[in-house]
């Protein structure tokens, strides 16, 4: 009886402690985040790797299929959600313009619904497999051999109601150990013929035309908001590197190269940024990115084609590598006469 007690006595003091400590950390991570919108401003947060607080495993070595007892159960960390929770509504409650910003792997339900719904209160989640997906394409299949169907799937894949930021490249592909989205597509050629002083070849021309594609494509079909990453709206020729030991802690590749834009007006990469910036200010007028997902009508194997409508816009592509179309029929919702628009046409190509 006496070692029982004096072990409860000693269980008690320690669970003590471990509160009083818990307490103390939520209080130093909430207010944390005041901190920085007061003192920084801050638009909101992108909360970073949230997989590995959602659960006890962490999320190592477990594949989600999306079966919802992966999401619900004795794995799902409760303290966890309940931080995530609480720093949501703190953020949004005295910070009404604040966005909060979810990158999770696992599908986990709900979290880009309110608290008051039972949700964790995020406004967006990172759509983490598209450009995970471009990149996989660029390194794995021929242009012929492309599956239209899996693309589609990849950029239409997210839960009705939960926001998704959709992007085309990202940090896990532009820094040291793998390329860049255009490198990926015109590679050594980036040196030597993006000059609009010499002819087009048909890896800069293929490659421009693809960069292009991609990310419209992934900008109207992929989310309800779109991420620029790491210099991708003008093709960023090379990787980015942090100082470290493997470099002589250099700072040479540390950097976006603005001044391909800035310095050099007659290389292409000015008129990647131009497509770029009419693509923004076109969804501006259309606003697709606020519409509902979008509609797809076409996803068209042999003939490369993907058709689909949001905000009363419809997108056409043809990823095709050989043949265009003429009188292409397609699908559309309300019958009438449609204004031709083409993005191509507006930055010299």
């Amino acid at each position: 009886m006496i070692e029982v007690e004096e072990v409860g006595v000693i269980h008690s003091s320690f669970m003590a402690c471990d509160l009083e400590f818990l307490w103390e950390v939520l209080r130093f991570l909430l207010s944390n985040l005041r901190w920085w919108m007061e003192e920084y401003r801050f638009d909101g947060f992108r909360f970073d790797g949230i997989t590995s607080m959602l659960y006890h495993h962490h999320g190592i070595a477990v594949g989600f299929s999306g079966d919802y007892s992966e999401y619900f159960g004795l794995q799902v960390d409760e303290d966890s959600l309940v931080y995530l929770m609480l720093a949501n509504h703190i953020l949004h409650t005295l910070y009404p313009t604040c966005i909060t910003i979810a990158e999770d792997v696992s599908g986990m339900p709900a979290i880009c619904r309110g608290v008051e719904e039972g949700g964790l209160g995020f406004d967006y989640r990172l759509a983490m497999a598209v450009p995970d997906k471009w990149i996989q394409i660029l390194k794995e299949f021929k242009d012929e051999d492309w599956d239209i169907g899996d693309i589609i799937h990849t950029l239409i894949n997210r839960r009705y109601g939960e926001k998704c930021i959709a992007y085309s490249e990202s940090h896990d592909q532009a820094l040291v150990g793998d390329k860049t989205l255009a490198f990926w597509l015109m590679d050594k050629e980036m040196y030597t013929n993006m000059s609009s002083l010499v002819p087009m070849t048909a890896v800069i021309d293929r490659g421009i035309q693809l960069h292009k594609m991609i990310r419209l494509l992934t900008h109207a079909l992929g989310g309800e908001g779109y991420l620029n990453f790491i210099g991708n709206e003008f093709g960023h020729p090379e990787w980015l590197d942090f100082p470290r030991e493997g470099n002589n802690q250099s700072y040479h590749y540390a950097r976006r190269q603005f001044d391909l834009l800035d310095a050099a007006k007659h290389l292409r990469y000015t008129q990647l940024y131009a497509f770029d910036r009419h693509m923004n200010l076109t969804e501006d007028t259309y606003g697709w990115l606020a519409a509902p997902p979008a509609y797809v009508s076409t996803k068209h194997e042999e003939d490369k084609v993907i058709v689909f409508e949001r905000a009363k816009v419809v997108f056409i592509f043809n990823f095709h590598p050989t043949r265009s179309y003429e009188d292409y029929t397609v699908a559309v919702e309300v019958s009438g006469k449609y204004p031709a628009f083409s993005f191509f046409s507006l930055v010299g190509f």
